[in-house]
C-alpha cells in the first residue's frame, strides 16, 4: 500500500490521507488512534484482497460494534451513519496477474479499492466496495436484502451485473463473468471475450495471489515464557505463543533453514545486547516430546552457561516473538507490529531500528506503532549514514496530534541527514522541553 485514507473512523472525523512507505512508524501520545489505524490497515486488506467483510473484533484488535467504530462527536450530534477509507498500491508480486493492464509499455499500473461501510445489526459490513486500474473500474453495491448489483466500466462501455446472492462471510463474485447476466448502459456493446478475460482477471486471479499473504498483526505484549513446552502445531497468532513451536519444527524437520534462522536470531541478540546462542533443548529423541527454549550471554573469557528462556530477562521472551516472525521463511509481505520495544532497555531497543531498517523494502513493508524515541533516532541514523538500503523517502512517520474532539495524522518524512521534515510544534515540544530541563535552561 502506498497511500491509506479514511473518514468518519473512530477519532479521525474529516478526511485524511497518509504516506506509507517500506518502513512505516506511528507515533503520538496515547489514545490517539495508532491501534485503531493499524486495524484499519488490515482491514482494507481483508476487503480489498481477501473479499472478506472484516472482523474489526479480531486479535490483536478489538473495535467493537459500529457505534464504536464510526465517529461521534458526542449526544448533540451522535454517531456518523457510515464510514469510508481506501488504499492505493502498486503491484509487485502480482505483476503476471496484471500484464492485461500493462500495455505495450510494460508500465505497472497503479489500482485503488475503497469501501463504505454502514450498520447491519450492531455490526459494519461494506455497502459499496469500488476498485480502479487504468481504465477499468469495478463498483459493487450491497442492497438491504442483501442482493448485489456490481457496475463494470472499461474504456469501451459500462454494464451492470445482477447477483441475487446473500452476502455471507465473502464479498464474492460468482466464479466468472458470465455476459448473459451482464446488462449494457446506454450506448455500451455487449462484453466481448476480451472484456470478460479483463474482468475476469482483475476479479478472480488478484485476489487469491494476495489473499494468502494477509499481514502479520503482531500484539504489544507477548506470551509469557514457559519452562517446557509441548509440542503443537504451530498456528500464528499475535501474542507469538506458537513461535516456540515453530522454532521446534524448524530445528526438527529443515536442518538448512533452522540454521539461516539461527544465524539471524544470534545477529539480532548480539546486536541488541540480549543474548548471543539460542537452541531447542529436546528432552527426547524425537519432534513430538516436550522441548524447551535456552539462549546463552557470552562473558569476556567464557561462553558462559545455556539459561531456559524463561531464567533470562522479560525483553528476550517478549522480542524473540517479533524478530522470528521477521526472519521466517513464509514471512508476509506486511508486518502490523504494536510497541515491538516493550520490557527492552535503550541498546536493544535502537537495535530494532537497525533491524526494521534492513527487513524493510519495496515487498516488505512494516507498519509500526513505537513510544520509542530510541528506536526513531536510530532509524533516522541508519538512513542519514547509509547502514542499510533505505532511502529517505523509504520512512514514513505518521504524528498522530489530538485535536478537540479529532485526531489530525502528519505524514513527515525525512531529508538525507536523517532530520523529520514537516514536523508541528507538538511533536517536538515534549523533547525539547525534557532536554532544556536536563540542560538547566
Amino acid at each position: 500500500m502506498n497511500q491509506v485514507w479514511l473518514r468518519n473512523f473512530r477519532c479521525f472525523r474529516d478526511k485524511q490521507t497518509v504516506r506509507l512507505t517500506p518502513l512505516t512508524l506511528l507515533v503520538g501520545e496515547n489514545s490517539t488512534g495508532k491501534t485503531s489505524f493499524l486495524a484499519l490497515i488490515r482491514a482494507l486488506w481483508d476487503a480489498g484482497y481477501r473479499r472478506e467483510i472484516p472482523d474489526f473484533k479480531e486479535a490483536p484488535y478489538d473495535l467493537g460494534s459500529f457505534d464504536e467504530i464510526a465517529h461521534s462527536r458526542g449526544a448533540r450530534t451522535g454517531w456518523a451513519s457510515e464510514f469510508e477509507a481506501g488504499y492505493d498500491a502498486m503491484p509487485t508480486d502480482i505483476d503476471a496477474v496484471l500484464n492485461f493492464a500493462r500495455g505495450e509499455s510494460g508500465r505497472l499500473p497503479r489500482f485503488e479499492f475503497d469501501v463504505t461501510f454502514n450498520r447491519r445489526g450492531t455490526a459494519p459490513v461494506p455497502a459499496r466496495s469500488r476498485f480502479r486500474c487504468e481504465d477499468l473500474q469495478v463498483e459493487q453495491r450491497v442492497s438491504d436484502d442483501l442482493s448485489q448489483e456490481i457496475l463494470l466500466r472499461t474504456s469501451r462501455g459500462e454494464w451492470l451485473w445482477r447477483l441475487p446472492v446473500g452476502l455471507g462471510s465473502q464479498l464474492f463474485y460468482p466464479p466468472s463473468v458470465d455476459d448473459r447476466s451482464v446488462e449494457p448502459l446506454g450506448t455500451s456493446p455487449r462484453l466481448t471475450r476480451e472484456d470478460r478475460q479483463r474482468l475476469g482477471l482483475f476479479l478472480f486471479d488478484l485476489n487469491p495471489s494476495l489473499a494468502s499473504q494477509r499481514p502479520f498483526a503482531g500484539a504489544p505484549v507477548r506470551s509469557r515464557p514457559r519452562r517446557t513446552y509441548d509440542p503443537a502445531r504451530p498456528v500464528r497468532d499475535p501474542e507469538g505463543e506458537s513461535v516456540p513451536m515453530y522454532l521446534s519444527t524448524t530445528f526438527f524437520e529443515d536442518k538448512k533453514s533452522w540454521e539461516t534462522l539461527k544465524d539471524a536470531l544470534e545477529s539480532f541478540g548480539r546486536d541488541a545486547g540480549l543474548f548471543d546462542e539460542i537452541s531447542v533443548k529436546t528432552l527426547g529423541t524425537r519432534g513430538t516430546e516436550p522441548f524447551q527454549m535456552h539462549v546463552r550471554k557470552y562473558g569476556k573469557r567464557a561462553k558462559g552457561p545455556m539459561r531456559n528462556l524463561i531464567d533470562v530477562g522479560y525483553g528476550v521472551s517478549q522480542v524473540l516473538p517479533v524478530i522470528t516472525e521477521l526472519f521466517r521463511d513464509d514471512a508476509t509481505p506486511m508486518f502490523l507490529l504494536q510497541q515491538p520495544e516493550v520490557h527492552l532497555h535503550p541498546t536493544a531497543q535502537a537495535a530494532l531500528g537497525s533491524l526494521f531498517c534492513r527487513i524493510a523494502r519495496r515487498r516488505r513493508q512494516l507498519v509500526i506503532e513505537t513510544h520509542s524515541d530510541h528506536l526513531l533516532d536510530r532509524v533516522r541514523m541508519d538512513v542519514r549514514d547509509g547502514r542499510s538500503e533505505l532511502k529517505p523517502e523509504d520512512v514514513s512517520i505518521l504524528f498522530f496530534e489530538r485535536g478537540d474532539l479529532d485526531v489530525r495524522i502528519h505524514s513527515l518524512r525525512l531529508d538525507g541527514e536523517g532530520n523529520v521534515l514537516g514536523a508541528p510544534d507538538s511533536y517536538r515540544r515534549f523533547f525539547m522541553e525534557e532536554t532544556r530541563r536536563s540542560l538547566r535552561l
